[in-house]
């Protein structure tokens, strides 16, 4: 299961420049060191980004299933190397669930969440002493513990992740935690809850695969202490990525005449399996649109998918597009696209979408198309829709290309180039077979 959100998705600037640049690429248009910084209605703060680890230490977590080794040493070994790389500017704590309470009375121990490391800047070493005394204990009260780590995070602009380490579904239900989940969610607090799994039931999978989905997160199946350790180090990376910026949220149409109208900036939403989303953007004479989508893979999907952003005019007609496509697992497809009107050879449907704005300049109302190849695995929710994230820009137009290697990719040009290569191709393997056939004469 993907989010960014990373709906999606808040993933990076970093990620987004990215597409933006492979956009280029794709549109045969340079790419420049000069990106947009960011957009005016993306919201900078001067938080840290803020994550809390939840991990299960229920009696469960001692059987040796992962490469021979039990549980809950992959986990404090997984542990031990994600607290060394910890980046110097990132909140982070530690959570516990079934880690104190031994006895059999389950409602004492579907109480048993304790902070086992306060969420702020890092002693390294005590907080890896910490996590080594931990031993399997009791019960597994997930939804209590996801309400405890909203609390160790508090409130604020920025997004703040929890991440989820268990081995199995919450046994002290209620609360159940995909109504916690959902219940954080609608509090609009930008927590974000990204799930690991230890065990691989159904039961457990379709339980985090809800709890991911209703906070725009991320759920994976973890196989290996090596996955294991990738995986929070990357959701870790990511909430420092992202952090400085909380996306506007904003929903797509069906059709650009109906389209939100987006200025520069940085937006979310979420798009449904194979659906089309559309934005509308106005772009003045003189001025280059860029933009990039990222769509985050957050739960499992069919093989062979692939993400599209493209610009179109009004009528419809496309102008350029983005595309990125996969055969295998990812966590998020991203691309990106550049136009100006000078770009375009002028034409009736993109002349049709222009106007005069208020200043006097031509403006050509740009719409932008995001759609997606990807369909749900047999038994996952296609709701809600997968988190993306939309960076929109408008910068001075680049000039075009010229000269023969912008003609090589148009028309007769190419067709003329292409003869001539074939001809001079075959009279040079025809004079090398004469030659050839003259000398075993000779001989």
């Amino acid at each position: 299961m993907t989010t960014d959100r990373r709906p999606t998705a808040r993933l990076g600037s970093l990620l987004a420049a990215l597409a933006i640049a492979g956009g280029a690429l794709l549109s045969g248009l340079p790419a420049h060191a000069d990106e947009p910084s960011g957009g005016a209605t993306a919201k900078a703060t001067g938080e840290a980004p803020k994550v809390d680890l939840v991990l299960d230490v229920s009696g469960s977590m001692r059987a040796t299933d992962i490469e021979g080794k039990s549980r809950i040493s992959v986990a404090q070994q997984s542990l031990n190397e994600v607290i060394d790389a910890l980046p110097a500017e990132t909140d982070f704590g530690i959570r516990t669930l079934g880690a104190n309470y031994p006895g059999d009375d389950k409602t004492q121990g579907c109480l048993d969440t304790k902070q086992l490391f306060p969420v702020g800047k890092t002693n390294k070493v005590e907080a890896k002493t910490a996590v080594a005394t931990l031993r399997p204990t009791g019960w597994t009260p997930i939804g209590l513990a996801l309400r405890g780590a909203a609390q160790d995070l508090g409130k604020g602009e920025t997004t703040r992740r929890v991440v989820l380490i268990t081995d199995g579904e919450d046994s002290c239900a209620p609360p159940d935690p995909c109504d916690v989940a959902r219940e954080l969610a609608a509090q609009g607090i930008h927590l974000v809850v990204d799930t690991l799994g230890l065990a691989h039931d159904d039961k457990t999978r379709q339980q985090l695969l809800c709890i991911a989905n209703a906070t725009g997160g991320t759920y994976t199946d973890v196989r290996t202490q090596a996955q294991l350790t990738d995986k929070v180090k990357q959701l870790v990376d990511r909430s420092v990525d992202t952090y400085t910026v909380t996306p506007t949220k904003t929903a797509g149409t069906d059709t650009c005449a109906t389209a939100p109208v987006l200025t520069p900036g940085v937006y979310s939403d979420r798009e449904k399996f194979s659906e089309h989303r559309v934005y509308r953007v106005p772009v003045k004479a003189g001025q280059e649109l860029r933009a990039s989508v990222s769509v985050s893979v957050d739960r499992a999907v069919a093989r062979d998918y692939g993400v599209l952003l493209q610009a179109t005019s009004t009528a419809g007609q496309e102008l350029v597009r983005g595309t990125d496509a996969s055969s295998g697992r990812t966590d998020v497809a991203s691309t990106g696209l550049r136009w100006s009107a000078a770009m375009s050879s002028a034409s009736p449907s993109v002349s049709a979408s222009a106007s005069a704005s208020a200043s006097g300049a031509v403006q050509t109302d740009v719409c932008l198309v995001i759609s997606n190849s990807l369909a749900p695995q047999p038994g996952v929710a296609a709701d809600p829709g997968l988190p993306l994230e939309l960076t929109v820009d408008l910068a001075a137009a680049s000039p075009a290309p010229d000269g023969a290697a912008m003609g090589l990719g148009h028309g007769w040009i190419l067709l003329l180039v292409l003869t001539l290569a074939g001809l001079l191709t075959g009279l040079l393997f025809g004079w090398i077979a004469r030659w050839r056939i003259a000398v075993w004469r000779e001989n």
